[in-house]
């Protein structure tokens, strides 16, 4: 089971490393489909697997130069201060809620996903501020409560300041990269982890994400890989719900 759940994780972060995405929104389902306690186990380690995924793959895209850290960074700092306020709450209410908000941020990023959005002028100024800090708050807040790292709302939100589309992807990788690792040493506390199932999830994703990014700095038909993209999420997405309410 830990060697079939390895192999998942590694097809997965090649794929959503390409993305600009740590893939949380489909390694916790996962998880939680094993049968491992959603907010004891699959969030923290899901948040885990985000940050090892973008870490190695934000390594590759600094190297090529392809992050803006113009907006990086002051998107990365709002997340950082409030997703340990999301992990707090999350620890007060029930897990059949928190299992609900995530099948719902889940199923409006696959509709993102699916929509082929493009933005019609760019943003600048103080209008940009207010956008990237806006978003980074609540996603900030939603990263420690359900354990997404955001790239599903990230990607769009800088498409909408007129960032390109490969920029757009590692620039979110790099903001995920923070906003998961303080995800998930605010959850850490109250974890319940396998030490083999997480080093060979690990080892998995790093291995998987290093593949990916390379592969997409140097091509890739994006807009095909979104379409799966999407459809993938609206399946789990549907899959949670009817969990939630059977």
């Amino acid at each position: 089971m830990i060697t079939l759940t390895a192999a998942v994780f590694f097809v997965l972060s090649f794929v959503f490393s390409m993305l600009g995405m740590g893939g949380g929104q489909i390694y916790i389902p996962v998880l939680y489909w094993l049968g491992f306690d959603f907010k004891l186990e699959a969030i923290p380690l899901g948040l885990l697997l985000n940050f090892c995924v973008q870490i190695s793959s934000s390594v590759t895209y600094v190297r090529k130069k392809m992050v803006d850290f113009r907006t990086a960074v002051p998107f990365a700092a709002v997340m950082f201060v409030f997703t340990p306020l999301g992990a707090l709450f999350s620890f007060y209410i029930p897990t059949k809620p928190v299992i609900f908000l995530f099948a719902l941020f889940t199923f409006f990023a696959s509709l993102f996903a699916l929509s082929g959005y493009k933005p019609t002028k760019k943003i600048e100024g103080k209008k940009k501020l207010f956008l990237v800090i806006s978003v980074a708050a609540v996603l900030g807040f939603l990263v420690g409560l359900i354990g997404r790292g955001g790239g599903s709302f990230i990607v769009p939100t800088l498409l909408l300041i007129g960032i390109p589309a490969k920029t757009c992807a590692a620039t979110s990788s790099f903001i995920v990269f923070f906003s998961s690792g303080i995800g998930f040493i605010s959850h850490i506390f109250k974890s319940k982890l396998d030490l083999y199932l997480t080093s060979s999830s690990v080892i998995a994703v790093i291995a998987g994400s290093q593949a990916g990014s390379r592969f997409m700095a140097a091509r890739i038909n994006h807009r095909v890989l979104k379409k799966i993209f999407g459809v993938v999420l609206m399946i789990v997405a549907l899959s949670l719900f009817a969990g939630i309410f059977k």
